[in-house]
């Protein structure tokens, strides 16, 4: 596999393959880093379908962030990875420009789109990574479909469903999902913005979904060609379970705040993740903000 960055930070190297995956290597029984490896970015609140557990709480009046004014991406350290979401990624107008800059400071673009918003732009989809202006596309899951999994599976080996444990139901995996050679990524589900307040009417479906996902994890893995999970997840699927305390050390990334932060752009604002109540104002100096990030966790 091509690799296509590699670069020093702090007591470790890090390498970036063309197929999305990253080692950290060094000498030492743990790693310091100096900057953030990754960057989870929100360019605009403004999105139309309005689902129900929607942490952002994005909406059809949305605002979009003023991304060409964005002062410390001018700090990245090259081959950063940013994941750029919303919101409807697509409604900020600077999108483009954007992800063109990106590219010329060789920072690696990533993007979290809903299916449907997907469906809508798939050959702007498919162009954004033939131009590798894009690597990797997270498809957020609303409505699965024969159709849908066709489109997803021929966007390339970079594309990565996006489901919510919880929201994801057992019928859904194994009718549409499973046995496709489909990366997933699973996603704890969020008691923040308004996914709060569906948790209070529909815990019992939820806790349902948890149950299944959960109690068939060894199935589930033999069911995708990659199955990952954001730390919430992990949380609350606990899949170590299935492993040895070595292999889960060696696939674990880190916590959240260790190699990571998130940036809400429309806000203007940063914080360890996106449903962290503790935020700080944006700088021009990405190693600063994450020093911050450091400094609380």
């Amino acid at each position: 596999m091509k690799r296509i960055g590699e670069y020093q930070n702090g007591n470790y190297t890090v390498k970036i393959y063309e197929d999305g995956t990253k080692i950290r290597e060094n000498d030492l029984d743990f790693f310091e880093s100096e900057f953030p490896e990754n960057i989870d970015i929100k360019i605009t609140n403004r999105c139309n379908i309005g689902c129900k557990m929607c942490h952002e709480c994005s909406t059809p009046s949305g605002e979009n962030a003023d991304l060409l004014g964005l002062s410390f991406i001018d700090s990245l350290h090259p081959y950063t990875e940013l994941a750029i979401g919303g919101g409807n990624v697509f409604e900020n107008p600077q999108f483009i420009p954007f992800l063109l800059k990106l590219k010329e400071k060789k920072i690696i673009a990533n993007m979290t789109i809903n299916q449907i918003h997907f469906e809508e732009n798939y050959s702007l989809v498919r162009y954004l990574i033939q131009e590798k202006l894009v690597y990797g596309v997270g498809v957020s899951l609303a409505i699965p479909s024969d159709k849908f999994v066709a489109m997803f599976k021929s966007c390339g080996r970079n594309m990565v469903l996006h489901v919510i444990n919880g929201i994801i139901t057992q019928w859904q995996i194994e009718r549409y999902l499973a046995n496709h050679g489909l990366k997933i990524l699973f996603l704890g589900y969020k008691k923040f913005g308004r996914g709060s307040e569906y948790w209070k009417t529909h815990a019992i479906d939820i806790l349902r979904n948890q149950d299944y996902t959960k109690n068939n994890m060894e199935a589930l893995l033999h069911s995708f060609k990659v199955v990952s999970f954001d730390n919430l997840a992990i949380e609350q699927m606990e899949p170590e379970r299935l492993m040895t305390k070595e292999q889960f050390n060696e696939f674990y990334m880190g916590d959240e705040g260790q190699f990571t932060m998130y940036i809400d752009a429309v806000k203007k604002e940063f914080a360890k993740n996106s449903v962290s109540n503790v935020r700080y104002p944006i700088t021009s100096n990405i190693v600063d903000m994450f020093n911050t990030i450091k400094r609380e966790t």
